[in-house]
């Protein structure tokens, strides 16, 4: 059986530890060792659709829910089809919890933050994303390019995701449980909904995501594995 004693990972970027403070879910790695203004270290950009890559830049925040360094995706390239990520290069696992503190900034079509998890390349992983402009939170699954949406257990076929208050400007918390073929999301501290899907069923990377236009920032990245030693 997966034990989840295995379980908290202390990410190392460019040799050193980020940033970590305790937190209910385990320790959280923030971005305070990093230099403001390069691409957090240890990590690799990439994108899904078109309008050009994103731009992932540590910056500092008084805001911040720890520390004064967050990273943020800047660019804002109006293209409705338009996914930058930015993945975590040091770890691969299959069974995970992931969880990312996140403040939408401004955009016209989107302001979304996303957690990536099962990540194999540009076109193929699994993403849950909390929306400001629409006020939702969706788990997709991107295969071959091609973004679709999950269903939630027990809701109808037309159901997009979960209606959920997400505040612009503000920070909030964004947490998924993958666990085999179940996957479970939660919203400041709320479970939302749980999804089933077997499309990616092997280990792969985990990392950030945004959409279109979206200037969000993010902090206090958690990854706990389940994977068996």
């Amino acid at each position: 059986m997966k034990s989840i004693a295995l379980a908290t990972l202390l990410l190392l970027v460019a040799g050193e530890p980020l940033a970590e403070h305790s937190t209910g879910l385990g320790p959280t790695l923030g971005f305070d060792a990093m230099d403001a203004g390069q691409t957090p270290a240890g990590f690799l950009t990439a994108l899904t659709g078109g309008g050009g890559e994103g731009s992932w830049v540590i910056r500092e925040d008084v805001t911040a829910p720890s520390g004064r360094k967050v990273v943020v995706q800047t660019s804002h390239a109006e293209t409705s089809y338009r996914f930058p990520l930015c993945v975590y290069k040091g770890f691969t696992g299959k069974d995970v919890e992931l969880a990312v503190r996140f403040k939408p900034i401004s955009g016209r079509i989107d302001q979304a933050a996303g957690l990536v998890w099962r990540y194999r390349d540009s076109s193929n992983y699994y993403v849950v994303r909390a929306n400001a402009l629409e006020n939702n939170v969706v788990l997709y699954k991107v295969e071959d390019g091609k973004r679709t949406d999950l269903k939630p257990e027990g809701s109808g076929f037309f159901t997009y995701g979960k209606k959920m208050p997400v505040p612009r400007g503000e920070w909030s918390e964004l947490r998924v449980r993958a666990q085999g073929k179940r996957f479970a999301v939660w919203l400041n501290g709320e479970r939302l909904f749980d999804v089933e899907d077997e499309t990616f069923g092997g280990a792969g990377k985990v990392g950030l995501w945004t959409k279109a236009d979206s200037v969000t920032a993010f902090d206090d990245l958690s990854i706990v594995s389940y994977d068996a030693e």
